[in-house]
C-alpha cells in the first residue's frame, strides 16, 4: 500500500461515523406530549428505534408533527438511551435539540402545540419519566 493510500485509509473523514437519520411522525397530541422532552436544554425528543446509539451521536431528524404537512428537519445529539428491557416502556433515543439547525424552530413548535402542558407538572406517564 503506498503512503497516499494509507494517508487516505486514516483520514478523519473516512473513518467518521456517519449521523443518522430518522423519520419521525407524530399524528396526535398525546403522543407529541409523550414524546417531548422539555428537560433538555433546548428541548428534545424520544424516538422509538432498535438502532445502537451512544450518548453525544449526532442524529438528523425529518419531523411530522399532528396536521401539518411540512416536515421539520432537525439536528440533535442522544442525550437519552432507553435499552430493550427498561420497565415496559419502548426502545429508543432521547434527542436534545440544536440551538441551531431546526432545533429552535421545532422547540417553538411543539410547545406552541402543546400549550401549557408541555411545561407543566408531568401527571401523565411519558416514554421517559
Amino acid at each position: 500500500m503506498s503512503e497516499e493510500q494509507k494517508k487516505d485509509d486514516q483520514s478523519p473523514v473516512a473513518n467518521a461515523p456517519k449521523p443518522g437519520v430518522l423519520s419521525l411522525s407524530i399524528k396526535e397530541k398525546g403522543a407529541l406530549y409523550a414524546a417531548y422532552m422539555p428537560f433538555l436544554k433546548g428541548g428534545g425528543l424520544f424516538i422509538p428505534t432498535n438502532r445502537t446509539y451512544k450518548l453525544g451521536d449526532e442524529v438528523f431528524m425529518l419531523l411530522s408533527l399532528l396536521d401539518d404537512p411540512g416536515k421539520l428537519k432537525v439536528v440533535g445529539h442522544v442525550a437519552w438511551i432507553t435499552p430493550v428491557t427498561q420497565g415496559g416502556r419502548p426502545q429508543g433515543i432521547g434527542v436534545q435539540f440544536s440551538e441551531k439547525d431546526g432545533g429552535v424552530e421545532a422547540r417553538n413548535k411543539i410547545e406552541g402545540l402543546l400549550g401549557g402542558a408541555a411545561k407543566s407538572a408531568r401527571t401523565t406517564p411519558t416514554h421517559t419519566m
